[in-house]
C-alpha cells in the first residue's frame, strides 16, 4: 500500500517541479502505471469490492440468525445466545432433535 506522503510527493515532483512521469517512476521506484494513477487521484482510493461477499454456508440461516439477534435484544444479559451456543439452533440433526422432543 502507497502512503500519503508517497502520493504527495510524486506529485509535487511531477505537477510542480516538472519532472517526467518516467523520471518519477524510476526515482520513486514505481512503475509508470501508478505514477499515472497518482497523479489521477490527489489521495489513494482505497480498495471497494466488486461484487458483495458471497456466503454460501451462511446465507440460508441469514434470516433465522437476524430474527433471533433481535430477539435477543429484548431479552437479559444471561438469557441471550452466544456464539458457542448458537451453534447447536442451526445443525440440521440437534433442529430435528430439539423439535420431536418438545
Amino acid at each position: 500500500m502507497k502512503t500519503v506522503e508517497l502520493y504527495a510527493r510524486v506529485r509535487r515532483a511531477v505537477l510542480v517541479e516538472g519532472m517526467s512521469r518516467r523520471a518519477a517512476a524510476r526515482e520513486f521506484g514505481l512503475a509508470r502505471k501508478t505514477v499515472s494513477k497518482m497523479l489521477e487521484y490527489a489521495a489513494p482510493p482505497g480498495y471497494q469490492r466488486q461484487k458483495p461477499v458471497r456466503r454460501p454456508k451462511l446465507g440460508p440461516w441469514q434470516g433465522a440468525i437476524d430474527a433471533i439477534l433481535e430477539d435477543d435484544k429484548q431479552r437479559s444479559r444471561k438469557q441471550r445466545h452466544t456464539a458457542s451456543g448458537s451453534s447447536s439452533d442451526f445443525e440440521p440433526n440437534t433442529a430435528t432433535r430439539a423439535a420431536t422432543r418438545s
